[in-house]
């Protein structure tokens, strides 16, 4: 299927679609079932036999990790509403109780199919000779080196604890893992029930010693239980269950807080003692301890999950093995561009030269980071401005950052202490930039600062100029190994003062009264969006090709989604690839049978986030708008938070967005997903034997047109429509 095939794909019949209200909410499919489809999508990678075995492990672990955010976040706040009695509907019509009652059914099943996925990969893993095992399956050497092990690697950092009234339960923090046990003591039968923590400081899953080119694996938990008599002397298990549980982790701030950083060191711990949303316990435990857990937890019924397999699958990752690169995709390098190599690796020469765009992971995110650090040794480079949302534990951008400030530079860092599950790393970047004499600011009190951006200033020949960089992913050069981002280089003085009034806004609060190639939210960002789909209606009214190409993470906007449906219904051709939360149906009659989505999920988690308008000419077209965001388009990102819109002007950047990222996105057969009216996604069919564009292959063999240097752009292939 190529992009054109895409775009006139059939639907199936959907007659209760084509009848309901299109000024009412059922306009809108429900954000939370959206997201719960997309975690259902990246399952079924688990499941897909063309991606490599222990890859599919770990599309099996990311699904229970995004399964385990999702009950601490989303459904935690859609709880509070419920209990609350709030009963203000989403804009699909459904209060908050009821949306937990869908979810809490579509979850369970969820689950349920993890269990059996895992069952499956067992069984292919054993073919591998990479097997789980139970304690049953223990010989005695694997009992002999677990006495050793367990003695010197697990039982100074465990702790039984005794249930009773001297020994109340005690508090469980978000994600403990637990043993409950009903003891007797051998001598004389007198019960005990107790606690027994598992240790996150410790592996999940210990390695037995094995034959060369075997590996075996025993869960810690049965290891606990292999080791009880060591943990309770003179007592012997009687009964027990393990289980799991899952707490509200959001954050409450106080709004007058004086001090920004000390509040959310506070709310941090706050976080922990969140109450439970989710329990989740092993098949057949006994109904007296199981009991005990749920009233000392103050757990619902609704809330309690039997799992019949193993609990906390996210653990899985373990068990992608280094020594198993054979069952793993195979190694990607990824590319340095020829314009940089051809400067002797001067970043500030290659952007000199021309405006240049980074797809990362196929360019190195590490030009990101040497852009800094060469920024910090640079004597003629006299101040940096850096936003960091998310960045890593060890970051190489905080170095060249403190190093710059060491040095005498003016450095400016703006950091998001609002980037959720990143705040309390956030607070200990923010504490060094400040020793290293950086001026740390943190935004406003009740909007995430989300853009990204990076200027540096450097003195040349008398004048003072400006290399800006706008990404669409964070600063985080773990994940973006993994996230597929744009990073766009530019010297554009007119994108320099844009960047420099956006640092003004943050640090000072003063609204930029102009900004000149730049829309940002909560400002202008949305409205820009709304007018641009609107002046595609006008293209298409007066007869001239119109068309929308949209790639994001998520569409929830409904204010934006009624735009497209008005742009649909005015003709004009919109094609949206759309990774995980989608709240417009496409494919109706009357009100978007001209809008076609699509979801990718595979090697590369898709993050960009890439608009193009054909501007009265269609797609792909020199003379379309192209722009690239930080923004998805949802409320939260377009009124709540502080984004970028960036337009591109350079021609060959233009020519890189829309005929080989877009084209190749929307070409693209071996990863996608196409949506349905009421929706749900289905895998694009791919007969045996088949050939399937995969766009992530197409990007990881194929240079950037941007990135180009001596060589020139012309052998680098470009996509259109009419490609596969």
């Amino acid at each position: 299927m190529n992009h054109a095939d895409f775009l006139k794909s059939p639907f199936p019949a959907a007659t209760e679609f084509d009848r309901l209200d299109q000024q009412g909410p059922a306009r809108f499919f429900n954000r939370e079932l959206s997201w719960l489809g997309f975690n259902w999508r990246v399952l079924e990678e688990a499941k897909n036999s063309r991606v490599p075995l222990l890859e599919r492990l770990r599309f099996l672990s990311i699904s229970a990790a995004n399964l385990d955010e999702f009950f601490t976040v989303r459904v935690a706040g859609l709880r509070e509403l419920a209990h609350a009695g709030n009963f203000t509907p989403a804009i699909d019509g459904m209060t908050a109780a009821e949306q937990l009652v869908k979810i809490n059914e579509d979850a369970r099943k969820l689950m349920a199919k993890q269990q059996e996925v895992l069952s499956t990969l067992t069984a292919d893993m054993e073919r591998e000779a990479i097997a789980i095992l139970q304690a049953e399956r223990l010989t005695e050497k694997d009992q002999d080196f677990l006495d050793d092990f367990f003695l010197h690697q697990v039982f100074a950092v465990v702790s039984p604890l005794a249930i009773d009234p001297a020994h109340p339960f005690p508090f469980l923090p978000n994600g403990a893992f637990s043993l409950v046990l009903q003891l007797e003591r051998k001598r004389d039968k007198r019960p005990l029930q107790a606690l027994l923590p598992i240790p996150a400081q410790v592996n999940r899953f210990v390695q037995l010693p094995s034959k060369t080119g075997q590996y075996r694996f025993l869960p810690l938990e049965d290891l606990l239980l292999v080791k009880i008599d060591h943990l309770f002397p003179g007592y012997r298990a009687k009964a027990h269950f393990a289980f799991r549980v899952l707490r509200n982790s959001d954050l409450e701030v106080e709004d007058e807080a004086e001090d920004l950083v000390r509040e959310f060191e506070v709310a941090l711990k706050r976080r922990r003692r969140g109450e439970v949303v989710r329990m989740t316990f092993s098949l057949g435990a006994p109904p007296k301890l199981k009991s005990l857990v749920q009233r000392q937890l103050q757990v619902n019924d609704d809330e309690m999950v039997e799992i019949n397999g193993m609990i906390g699958l996210a653990d899985l990752g373990e068990l992608v093995l280094d020594q198993r690169p054979d069952l793993q995709w195979p190694p990607f390098s990824p590319r340095v561009p020829e314009r940089v190599q051809d400067h002797d690796g001067d970043i500030f020469a290659a952007i000199r030269q021309k405006d240049m765009l980074l797809q990362h992971p196929y360019e190195t995110f590490d030009l990101v980071i040497r852009f800094l650090q060469q920024a910090a040794r640079d004597p003629d480079v006299v101040a940096i401005k850096q936003t960091l949302y998310r960045t890593s534990n060890e970051s190489p951008i905080v170095e060249a950052l403190c190093e710059a400030a060491e040095d005498g530079k003016s450095v400016t860092a703006l950091v998001e202490l609002k980037a959720r599950f990143d705040e309390a790393a956030n607070i200990r970047q923010s504490r060094r930039l400040e020793r290293a004499g950086a001026h740390v600011v943190y935004g406003f009190m009740d909007l995430k600062t989300h853009a990204k951006i990076s200027t540096v200033v450097r003195r040349e020949g008398g004048n003072l100029v400006t290399y800006t960089h706008y990404g669409t992913g964070n600063y985080h050069p773990i994940t973006a190994r993994i996230y597929t981002d744009l990073s766009f280089f530019t010297c554009d003085p007119v994108l320099g003062r844009d960047a420099t009034k956006v640092f003004n806004y943050l640090s000072g609060y003063a609204k930029p009264n102009s900004l000149e190639n730049l829309t940002i939210s909560p400002l202008s960002l949305k409205p820009q969006l709304i007018k641009l789909i609107r002046v595609e209606i006008q293209h298409s009214q007066q007869g001239r090709p119109a068309k929308i190409w949209a790639k994001m993470n998520s569409l929830i906007d409904h204010a934006v989604i009624d735009a497209l449906y008005e742009a649909s219904q005015a003709g004009v051709e919109i094609s949206l690839v759309i990774r995980g939360i989608c709240g417009l149906r496409p494919g109706i009659k009357g009100m978007s049978e001209n809008i076609r989505v699509k979801s990718i999920v595979g090697r590369f988690l898709e993050h960009s986030r890439i608009v193009c308008f054909g501007n009265g000419f269609g797609l792909p077209s020199k003379k379309a708008r192209v722009f690239i965001s930080s923004a998805d388009w949802m409320g939260r990102n377009l009124n709540r938070r502080v984004e970028t819109l960036v337009e591109i002007h350079n021609a060959t950047v233009k020519a890189q967005i829309v005929s080989q990222i877009m084209a190749a996105n929307l070409a693209d057969v071996a990863q996608s997903w196409v949506m349905s009216p009421d929706g749900s996604f289905q895998r694009l069919p791919i007969k045996k034997g088949e050939f399937a564009f995969n766009c992530h292959r197409f990007f990881m063999e194929n240079p950037s047109l941007s990135g180009r240097g001596s060589a020139g752009a012309s052998d680098v292939p470009k996509l259109t429509h009419t490609d596969t």
